[in-house]
């Protein structure tokens, strides 16, 4: 383990299947690190002993899949490397801290890529890297000049209606995957509103 190493993992937003955790634990297990895991009703912990320091890793069970909460310090190589490799192959979201000598590197990570790269010194902070957008200057104007979303919102109004409705029968027949589906379309619903700003 490199004592100088350490690198700290915050707003965390990956999610798995059960066979990426087990790929995970096969992989631990691999490398050599002594672990053990439990699970509840509600979660999947993975606990890792690296040296002296034990990293439980905690996975929020959703429905069928997980989600990793919480942020994490890790002090060896070699399991910030897996932890990286998780990230990228989940395609997930995080703000990486690199420290090193006395200097902070930064990493914004969105979908598995890395998009901003800042190097903190002291005071003093420089941008390395960042991804140039993807929107040219022609998208935005002819955004703007679209009815596209004031036609949409029209239609988003009739389907949150008919969902709503369908909600309504599915709580007063009792059928729990129905009224499990209808929540969810009228979360995606609500979601496509608020990028519409209605």
């Amino acid at each position: 383990m490199n004592k100088s190493h350490e690198v700290e993992y915050c707003n965390l937003e990956l999610r798995f299947d059960r066979r990426q955790i087990q790929n995970l634990i096969r992989d631990l297990i691999q490398e050599g690190y002594s672990l053990y895991w439990s699970e509840t009703e509600g979660q999947f912990l993975v606990s890792i002993r690296t040296g002296r320091k034990l990293v439980k890793l905690q996975f929020q069970r959703m429905k069928n899949r997980y989600k990793i909460v919480g942020d994490y310090i890790i002090k060896d190589e070699k399991l910030s490397e897996l932890i990286e490799k998780l990230i990228n192959d989940t395609r997930g979201h995080a703000v990486v801290k690199r420290i090193k000598d006395r200097q902070i590197v930064i990493e914004s990570i969105m979908f598995g890529e890395i998009i901003r790269l800042v190097e903190v010194s002291g005071m003093e902070h420089r941008i390395i890297y960042q991804k140039k957008p993807f929107v040219t200057i022609e998208e935005m104007i002819r955004a703007f000049q679209s009815k596209r979303a004031e036609e949409r919102a029209i239609v988003l109004r009739y389907e949150l209606d008919y969902e709503l409705s369908m909600l309504f029968d599915a709580l007063q027949g009792t059928d729990e995957d129905a009224v499990s589906e209808s929540k969810e379309r009228l979360m995606a619903l609500r979601s496509e509103m608020l990028q519409l700003e209605l």
